[in-house]
C-alpha cells in the first residue's frame, strides 16, 4: 500500500522505523529494502560520464522506460557515433532473463549471453550484470555491524550471490540507511575476492518514492568512474508493456 496523504505517510514511516530497529538479520533488513514503495513504471533521461585514469572523459545522453523490476530499455542519442544504440533486458520467472543490443553501425542485433554479463556496458564501469534486478533468492545476506556515514546511522551487510546465479561478483558489501532503507554506498568485489568497484547513490524525493538521482560507480582496479546523472523523471504514466520488445530498439523515442 502507498501513503499518498503526507499524515498518513508520516504515521507509516513512524510505524515502519519501530520495525527496523528491530531487525536481527541482514535477511529482514534485505527484505523491507525490497518492499520500499516503488513506481509502477517509469521514464528518465540519463547523463553518463565516463572518466579515465587521465581524467580525460566522455559524455553520452541516454533515455530510458522501465515498467516494475522485470522490464527496462534503453535508447543512446548521444554522441553522434553512440546514437541509435539501444539495449532491452526482460527478467523472466524462470530466471533466464533476455538481453539484447541494437548496433546500428553494424545493423545487427546483439543477445548477450550469461558468460558476458560481467562485460563492460558501452565502455563504462556498469557491467550488463549492474542493469539488472534480481530477487532475495538470488542472494545470501548476513549483518556484519552498524557504523555512522555523515550522520547517519547505516547497516552494512554482506550479500553474497548463490552460486546459480553466476555472478562475476564474489560477493557485495552495502551500506544501507536505517532512515530509509537506501544503499548509499556499496563495494563489489571480484571471484578473487578482491575489491573490484564502489558504487555511491544519492536519491530524491518523488512523491511517495525515493529515486536515485545521481550514481557513481568507480573501478578501485582500472581508476576509472562512471556518473550518472537523472532528469526529467516521469513516474506512473502507464507505460504499455508491448514498448518492450525487440522492434522497438530500433526506433528513437
Amino acid at each position: 500500500m502507498i501513503y499518498r496523504h503526507p499524515l498518513l505517510r508520516s504515521i507509516a514511516l513512524a510505524t515502519a522505523l519501530v520495525g527496523l530497529l528491530g531487525a536481527q538479520t541482514g535477511r529482514e533488513i534485505a527484505e523491507r529494502a525490497d518492499s520500499r514503495p516503488a513506481p509502477a513504471d517509469m521514464r528518465s533521461d540519463m547523463t553518463m560520464t565516463l572518466t579515465s585514469r587521465t581524467g580525460s572523459s566522455r559524455t553520452l545522453t541516454v533515455h530510458s522506460a522501465r515498467k516494475g523490476e522485470d522490464l527496462m530499455i534503453l535508447w543512446f542519442l548521444a554522441p553522434a557515433d553512440d546514437r541509435g544504440v539501444a539495449f532491452l533486458t526482460i527478467k523472466r520467472p524462470s530466471g533466464d532473463d533476455e538481453m539484447r543490443m541494437w548496433l546500428p553501425s553494424f545493423r545487427r542485433m546483439r543477445r548477450i549471453s550469461t558468460s558476458k554479463r560481467g562485460d563492460s556496458f558501452m565502455g563504462s564501469d556498469l557491467s550488463f550484470e549492474d542493469l539488472t534486478s534480481r530477487s532475495l533468492e538470488d542472494y545470501s545476506y548476513t549483518l556484519l555491524g552498524e557504523e555512522a556515514v555523515e550522520g547517519d546511522a547505516v547497516w552494512i551487510l554482506e550479500v553474497v550471490p548463490k552460486p546459480k546465479l553466476r555472478s562475476s561478483y564474489s560477493r557485495i558489501v552495502s551500506k544501507v540507511r536505517q532512515s530509509d532503507l537506501i544503499a548509499i554506498h556499496e563495494a563489489f568485489y571480484d571471484r578473487s575476492g578482491e575489491l573490484l568497484k564502489e558504487r555511491t547513490t544519492e536519491v530524491a524525493p518523488f512523491g511517495p518514492y525515493l529515486l536515485p538521482v545521481r550514481m557513481l560507480m568507480k573501478n578501485i582496479q582500472k581508476n576509472h568512474t562512471t556518473e550518472l546523472t537523472f532528469s526529467n523523471i516521469e513516474v506512473d504514466t502507464g507505460i504499455d508493456e508491448s514498448l518492450f520488445h525487440e522492434r522497438n530498439l530500433r526506433r528513437l523515442p
